[in-house]
């Protein structure tokens, strides 16, 4: 793992370890994944890695500010002085800005982070939507039901996650394309 990756390993698991074990496993699952795909991407592989470590460090207590994880993460990120591409894959990863909407925070979102569509967007979202809070391995589809279960029908993010579902999708399936064109 390069040095990169690396860091954020260590600042994710001081931040979620102890406060939020659940989305700890969930997290060190995903980066797993995520470095598995890595030669999906060339020579981005550390900052994929890198990001999908930090990909819910906005859900850490001593963290929080908004209370939308993506953007408090990410604003926390560039205030400890992380590289802003990666505090952006972090703002808006897996459908973020869907969520930001529903929140009332979609302007504040895109002003401040410009949203990547890329090789490592897309495998981000996929490590983290095919990983289950335990850090299982799901499909997206039954990822998407754990949540619409977890959260309820009336719920912020089951309604965010009925109109991203689409994007999410794609995304899902153009890295499925490039892991069936680059067997790793």
């Amino acid at each position: 793992m390069e040095e990169r990756a690396r860091q954020a390993a260590r600042v994710a698991e001081q931040h979620l370890a102890i406060a939020l074990p659940r989305r700890w496993r969930h997290v060190r699952a995903v980066a797993a994944k995520a470095e598995r795909l890595s030669p999906l991407v060339g020579d981005d592989g550390a900052l994929l890695t890198a990001a999908a470590w930090l990909h819910d460090v906005g859900y850490a207590p001593d963290i929080v500010d908004t209370g939308f994880h993506s953007l408090d993460g990410a604003r926390w990120l560039l205030g400890q002085g992380f590289d802003p591409r990666l505090a952006a894959l972090v703002a808006h990863h897996s459908c973020a800005s869907y969520e930001a909407d529903e929140r009332g925070l979609g302007d504040a979102l895109m002003a401040e982070f410009p949203r990547e569509q890329s090789a490592v967007s897309d495998a981000l979202w996929f490590a983290d939507m095919t990983t289950g809070p335990d850090g299982q391995d799901l499909s997206a589809e039954d990822r998407l039901a754990e949540i619409r279960l977890r959260y309820g029908p009336n719920d912020l993010v089951t309604r965010f996650w009925q109109k991203a579902e689409p994007a999410l999708m794609e995304a899902i399936r153009r890295t499925e394309v490039r892991m069936a064109a680059q067997p790793m």
